[in-house]
């Protein structure tokens, strides 16, 4: 079994990666799942359980998850945990708005486990998420995979050989929240002339 790491972001020293995956948005708990295939899919009520093939797109509010292949099963309490496996070059992804207006998370992974009843995300392999504020990079993520659980705010990182970078090795960048504002430039105060010489002119002598 390969040496995997974990790197558990929670609590004040994490506050500042925790806080933008944070507070989804809520309106999204209370919405139905959607899902569009190209291929054919199955649904097995007695076992509770669905499946879906070619380029699957599932729709729970604003939470969008694309994949090439997605088994969706429902718990007995009424809940759905979706399984996505992406395809050859063609990584599972994922979007999601936040409740603050303007910003999103993104992310992509060779699988993706979604659970409706715990609000939890795990993105399995070659694991990247990035929280955006529309076009402007804030925070980005990476690794073997990443955990997060939306209730409790807490995020891991796992390092291991499927991670995106070498040696198995782990990346978080945090980008400044506010960025110092540029210096404004002095104000141009008017020059003070002061003549050098006497220009009054001279009075005839007698």
């Amino acid at each position: 079994m390969p040496f995997r790491r974990s790197l558990l972001l929670t609590g004040a020293l994490a506050l500042g990666l925790v806080a933008p995956w944070a507070h989804a948005a809520k309106d999204d708990r209370q919405k139905p799942l959607n899902l569009v295939f190209d291929k054919q899919g199955e649904v097995d009520k007695v076992k509770q359980r669905a499946e879906f093939n070619g380029n699957v797109i599932m729709t729970k509010g604003s939470l969008m998850l694309r994949a090439e292949r997605m088994d969706v099963q429902e718990t007995s309490d009424g809940y759905y945990q979706a399984y996505a496996t992406g395809a050859t070059a063609r990584q599972v992804q994922f979007r999601q708005d936040r409740d603050t207006p303007g910003e999103r998370i993104e992310g992509r992974a060779d699988q993706i486990e979604y659970d409706t009843r715990s609000e939890t995300m795990r993105l399995v392999g070659n694991a990247e998420a990035k929280v955006m504020r529309g076009d402007q990079l804030m925070q980005t993520m990476s690794g073997a995979s990443l955990n997060y659980d939306n209730r409790t705010e807490r995020l891991v990182v796992e390092t291991g050989a499927s991670s995106p970078h070498p040696s198995g090795r782990g990346r978080v960048v945090l980008m400044p929240r506010n960025p110092p504002a540029e210096p404004a430039p002095a104000a141009s105060e008017p020059l003070g002339l002061r003549p050098s010489m006497n220009l009054t002119p001279r009075q005839p002598q007698p």
